[in-house]
């Protein structure tokens, strides 16, 4: 839920889908978007002018169609919040193609597997299934995403406010790997 252009959410980490999946049943949420395949892919600048500026211009791709993201910087806080702005399109590799004759260049592949979910109220709840383990999404205002979480039986030393790059970078460090791309292994 976006309050004009403005994007606010926390993460959660879970064991696994099951454990997840049952979490927002229980909470009374439904499958509004079943699960889906998500290839992302970051583009940047050579001297990464985005990433150092704390914004993101993605191309994500589910079930062949295309979105243009741009995320500018997030405020700090207990939720995170940033302006977002996005368009679908039909065929992500045609944005991808624009963005490279415009000067960016791929800098960071990342995949995972989503399942959208709803429930009266307000806010949505994303189910994230990546390489580097399982993330409820909460997105909402700040006051439902609270009431949401603590329905769940999260606190708010639970939440994740960190991007997904941010995260597998942590990943990695911890599991002393050189950082490449957030993808599965194939």
């Amino acid at each position: 839920m976006r309050h004009g252009n403005v994007e606010t959410e926390i993460k959660l980490r879970v064991p696994d889908a099951a454990h997840g999946r049952r979490l927002l049943r229980s909470a009374g949420f439904r499958v509004s978007q079943r699960r889906a395949f998500e290839a992302n892919t970051v583009f940047d600048t050579a001297d990464l002018r985005l990433r150092k500026a704390g914004c993101l211009l993605r191309v994500r791709e589910v079930r062949r169609a295309g979105k243009l993201t741009y995320k500018g910087p997030g405020s700090s806080g207990r939720h995170k919040s940033r302006e977002e702005l996005e368009i679908a399109a039909a065929d992500p590799r045609t944005l991808s193609a624009i963005l490279e004759k415009l000067g960016f260049h791929p800098a960071f592949r990342y995949e995972k597997y989503r399942t959208e979910f709803r429930r009266d109220g307000g806010g949505e709840a994303t189910l994230d299934e990546t390489p580097i383990g399982v993330f409820l999404e909460l997105e909402g205002s700040p006051r439902w995403i609270d009431r949401t979480a603590r329905r769940l039986g999260f606190s708010e030393r639970d939440y994740v406010t960190l991007s997904y790059g941010a995260l597998y970078t942590e990943w990695c460090a911890r599991q002393r790997r050189r950082p490449g791309h957030m993808v599965f292994a194939r």
